[in-house]
């Protein structure tokens, strides 16, 4: 009768939640993140694991999923050398992206044939994107792999450069390997994120060698397993700044380098990039503040994105003191209030706030001003 009445109570409770999980699949959570001048604004996964190495769900789930997330598009890159499910998945490193493509078709989603080159460090584990055929990529030596990928045209970029599998302190070192890849043609991006990892090393060597800054899941797991999405957590994602959606627009744009990266509420990338995101998501509703002595204005900030901003002023002064730390939240208007004290004087003066979720460099983040203009009579 315990058991019973444990029953009921949990069979009554299936029928409550599973309308709900159909629900949850069924809705897609769109990411609004502004275009750029001349280009559109595209979010992206291009490091994803199957069944067919070493994740745990179908292909086409992974297009679900990136429905749901809010993506544009995504690279199914399994691993070429590792197969722990080879007994129960036949080796065939271009059945996921056949399996996937159909359904990404379907709901908008472009899906890229990609494969994951899987050595020891040095190089590491390399993702060649935009494959023809990714049989070719299984060879004995890794340089014959990436040439393999480089002649059909792929973009080929350095995963997790600090993985401690890889690194046991954690920090990312260049050998003469990466030189012989970047000399070669074969190095076109790094992965400065990866899944929660970030690396200082390889967001420095994005800028020095002028390479795609690149962030992705690496998931294996489901999503949602992996990610803390009942928290509000996004998965890391790749900005693609592409002259349109197509699968040809992004594969330009990954090799030009316009790239940034995205997770949570940090942004990390060129600050060519960065600060026109935050420019086109941001209206305020006074352009032209000008102040007496002793004055103050509320200056109202609209935060018009999907993003949050962190902003701390660089340059308070005596002549001007403005609100020291502002948090601008998604599609939120936020006050920043400005005042003059008694020893102003007349003139033009800039306030400096730093974007502190604005990675540009190792230790940098992105800055904006706001003109004020002072008067005394």
């Amino acid at each position: 009768m315990k058991t019973l009445r444990t029953f009921i109570p949990a069979f009554i409770l299936l029928f409550v939640i599973a309308p709900l999980l159909l629900a949850q699949g069924n809705n897609r959570s769109e990411i609004n993140i502004p275009n750029l001048p001349g280009y559109v604004t595209l979010k992206c996964d291009f490091h994803i694991h199957t069944v067919f190495s070493d994740g745990n769900v179908w292909p086409t789930v992974r297009v679900e999923e990136a429905w749901r997330d809010g993506l544009d598009a995504i690279a199914l890159t399994d691993h070429i050398e590792y197969q722990p499910h080879s007994k129960d998945v036949p080796t065939n490193f271009n059945r996921p992206y056949e399996l996937a493509k159909p359904l990404g078709d379907k709901l908008d989603i472009i899906v890229i044939k990609g494969s994951e080159v899987t050595r020891k460090m040095p190089p590491g584990h390399l993702n060649a994107i935009f494959l023809k055929d990714a049989d070719k990529l299984k060879t004995d030596d890794w340089r014959d792999a990436l040439k393999a990928a480089k002649e059909q045209g792929a973009f080929i970029f350095w995963n997790h450069p600090n993985w401690k599998a890889h690194q046991k302190d954690g920090i990312a070192r260049w050998y003469d390997e990466h030189s012989y890849l970047l000399e070669n043609g074969l190095l076109n991006g790094i992965e400065v994120l990866n899944g929660y990892t970030f690396s200082p090393n390889a967001q420095n060597w994005c800028l020095e060698y002028n390479l795609a800054f690149m962030g992705d899941s690496d998931v294996h797991d489901p999503i949602r397993m992996e990610y803390n999405y009942m928290g509000k957590q996004r998965r890391p994602i790749t900005l693609v700044f592409a002259k349109e959606k197509t699968e040809a627009a992004i594969k330009e744009a990954l090799f030009a380098g316009r790239t940034a990266v995205i997770f949570n509420d940090t942004l990390i990338g060129k600050k060519e990039y960065l600060l026109p995101i935050f420019n086109a998501s941001i209206k305020y509703n006074k352009n032209d503040i000008v102040l007496k002595k002793k004055d103050s204005f509320s200056l109202q900030v609209t935060n018009q994105s999907d993003l949050t901003y962190i902003l701390s002023a660089k340059n308070i002064t005596e002549e001007i003191n403005c609100t020291h730390n502002v948090t601008l939240l998604p599609s939120s208007t936020s006050i920043i209030e400005i005042s003059t004290g008694k020893e102003s004087q007349s003139g033009r003066y800039t306030l400096v706030y730093q974007i502190s979720n604005f990675w540009t460099a190792s230790g940098e983040h992105s800055e904006i001003t706001l003109p004020i203009h002072i008067e005394v009579e």
